[in-house]
Formats: structure tokens, sequence, C-alpha cells
């Protein structure tokens, strides 16, 4: 016989007394079947509970509960022996855990309701997963205007605290329904309806075998992460309940650190930010001018120092200048050059040739580096490498 599933009658229900049935196994692992559970195998893109089962003063602790098709409930205990078939055992759910997908899965249906009536899209799927939540739906894009006015619909409908029912409708009653979803099995169908009785108005009303809220207030909030493109779809991503709460309340304490990094109040950190981005192009560009003033002057030093027709060698402080003087010198001279910059932990060198040579770079870098235990590439007429520290560059150019 199915195991009896003590959660549709009462999704709060978090102890139980049960007799073991059967040991099993799912997925090549030792279970153990009871008569009836209040444990949520996971099914419908929801995980399952976690908790304990109690024989004796003995407890076991359940890890996960997996459901099979004959419906056969397996509850996959810690290591040791399983108690025995014909046990008396006593149940104890997570009771956070519950609460937490409870709140997740109604406030699913509650978006994936809001995102029907704002844009117009399907929900394709769902996934209700240990650190993070998502509908996929059938549209190729969502502007972020329409994630907003869905996370504000869905907690409109929190804040009126409406009743979510949860029953098998007769055929007749069933047909009568206007579900959002058509049913993934042929009977003994359960739907879950938010509002629709005692003069409220139907918000939603979906087929689905999870374990919801009794009141959308029990919710708290749902919070709308954003959305990008998944296979053709919009994936959709959302928290709910204590984790959304966890979440919010970090990102407030990350805010104020900013803000007081910023010398500004939690609500000017953008315009705070926006300005300091501005500053920090300005002052990037204003470096890049200097940087290219100081090569010019160096490049021209080195020419001055170096006569042509020997190559222009060269040992510098900075990378970074090294890189400009080595663009000045191919822009105005017809032989190469061969810089190097020291930073402590090697030598990152640079070999570049000006219009009119037939210098190979890349060619050259690949001699030094096989030699010396280097690496670098490039293209004839300009090579970048590095080369271990301790050697003396004008030899090696030189030499």
């Amino acid at each position: 016989m199915p195991t009896t599933l003590l959660y549709h009658r009462d999704p709060l229900l978090l102890t139980f007394d049960a007799q073991v049935s059967a040991h099993g196994t799912h997925d090549r692992r030792a279970t153990v079947v009871l008569d009836q559970t209040a444990f949520y195998p996971e099914a419908g893109g929801q995980m399952a509970d976690r908790g304990a089962l109690r024989v004796g003063e003995v407890e076991r602790r359940v890890l996960d509960v997996q459901v099979d098709e004959a419906g056969l409930v397996h509850h996959l205990l810690d290591d040791g022996a399983p108690p025995a078939v014909g046990a008396a055992v006593s149940g104890v759910v997570d009771g956070a855990r519950r609460r937490l997908f409870m709140a997740l899965h109604t406030g699913q249906h509650l978006l994936s309701h809001a995102l029907l009536t704002v844009a117009r899209a399907d929900t394709a799927s769902s996934r209700l997963g240990e650190s993070a939540c998502t509908v996929d739906i059938d549209v190729p894009a969502l502007a972020d205007s329409a994630l907003r006015e869905a996370e504000a619909l869905v907690n409109q409908v929190i804040d009126e605290d409406l009743a979510v029912h949860a029953w098998f409708p007769d055929e007749r009653e069933l047909a009568a329904l206007p579900l959002r979803r058509r049913p993934k099995v042929a009977d003994n169908i359960r739907v879950v309806a938010i509002g629709g009785r005692d003069g409220v108005p139907l918000i939603d009303a979906s087929p689905c075998g999870g374990t919801h809220c009794t009141r959308t207030a029990q919710i708290g909030v749902l919070s709308v992460a954003g959305a990008e493109k998944y296979k053709g779809k919009t994936r959709v991503s959302f928290s709910a309940g204590a984790r959304a709460r966890r979440e919010l309340l970090d990102q407030v304490v990350l805010l104020r650190a900013l803000a007081a990094q910023l010398s500004c109040g939690p609500l000017d950190v953008v315009p705070a930010f926006d300005k300091l981005r501005r500053d920090v192009l300005a002052l990037r560009e204003g470096t890049k001018q200097l940087v290219e003033q100081v090569a010019a002057a160096a490049a021209s030093e080195l020419v001055a120092a170096q006569p042509a027709p020997a190559p222009i060698v060269a040992v510098l402080g900075d990378k970074e200048l090294m890189r400009a003087i080595a663009a000045q010198l191919m822009s105005r001279e017809g032989r190469h050059a061969l810089l190097a910059a020291n930073d402590g932990d090697g030598l990152h060198v640079v070999c570049a040739r000006g219009p009119g040579s037939s210098f190979d770079c890349a060619a050259f870098l690949k001699e030094l580096t096989r030699a010396h235990g280097g690496k670098g590439g490039g293209k004839p007429e300009r090579a970048e490498g590095r080369l271990p520290g301790g050697l003396d560059w004008h030899k090696l150019t030189t030499g």
C-alpha cells in the first residue's frame, strides 16, 4: 500500500507516530518505509524534509526522503541498523526547514501568477533549491520594471493574509476550476488555491502535491533577485520567507557599511558611487595622459642615448611605463627595442619593432624564454613575456 501522506492533511504537522512497514532501497541506498509519514519527499521541484525518527530511546537522523512510482516514501537514515519491520516509531520534522519551504512554494505559486498577470508569461518549470529558487517563464526577455511590478503584486497578496486551501476536488469541481496549469497526473489530483472562498476572489489555483502555507501572511516577504536568459526562456530568481528575510537583512548590513565608507546615507550610496566612478575615470584618463607624456620624453632620451642602428635596450621600473615607451618607439623608430621592467619577482619584457625594421620579435622572445625558463609570445612586430629574476637584461640582449 502507498504511504499515507500526513502533510496533505496538515502542513503544520511536525510530529507523528507510525509503524515500519518495510525496508527498501532508493538509488541503491538502504531506506525505511513507514505506513504513514509527515515527512515530505523531494518532488515537484521542492526539496525533502529533514528531521529524526525515534525508536524507544534511540533517535536516528532522517537525511533524505524520496518517493517511488508505487507511492512508497523512503526515509534515508544516518548510519546504523534500521528499525525492525513492525517497530513503532515517532517522527519529528525539522520545523524551520518545513516552514521555509512552505513559504518558498506558496511564494512561487504567487510569483508565477503575478508574472502571468503582469507579463503574460507562463511558468514552464520551477525549482526550490537548498540555496536558490527559480521560475522559468516562456518569454525570451523580461523588463526589470515587470519584475518589480510582479514582486509588488506578490507582496500585496501576502499583506492581505488570504487563506490558502489544498484539497482533492472531485471530477466536476476540478473541471470548473480555472487552473493556471494543467495537471501532470490523470487522477487523484490535489489542488492548491489562494483565495476563492468566503467571498474572497480566487487569486491562483494550481495542481500541486507540495507543502504550502495556510495563509499568505505566513510567507512573510518575497524578493525577486533578478532574471537572465536561459535556453530560450527567462529564468527568474527569487527568495521568500526566512531565507528572503535573512538575505535582505544581510544586504542592509552591507549597504550600511558601504554608506559609512562613502560618508553618506544608505539611500545615497548609488549617487555617491556614481560620483566616485566618474572621479576614478577622470583620474585614470589624467594618469594615462601623464604616462604618455613621460613615455614620450623617456623614449626621446633612449633614442638620443643609443644611436641607430643599434637596438634600444633598457631596464625600467614600471611595467605600464615600459609598454607606453615601447608604443612610442614603435611609432617613430625604424629599429627594434628590447625593454624590461623588474617587478621584484622577475623581468617583464617587451620586444617591439618600428616601421621599416624586419626584426622578428616573436622569434627572439621564443628563443629567450626557451633558454632561460620564461614564458610569453606575440607577433613579429611585438612580443611580451616574463623571465626569471636574477638575469642581466643587457647581457641577454647584447651578447
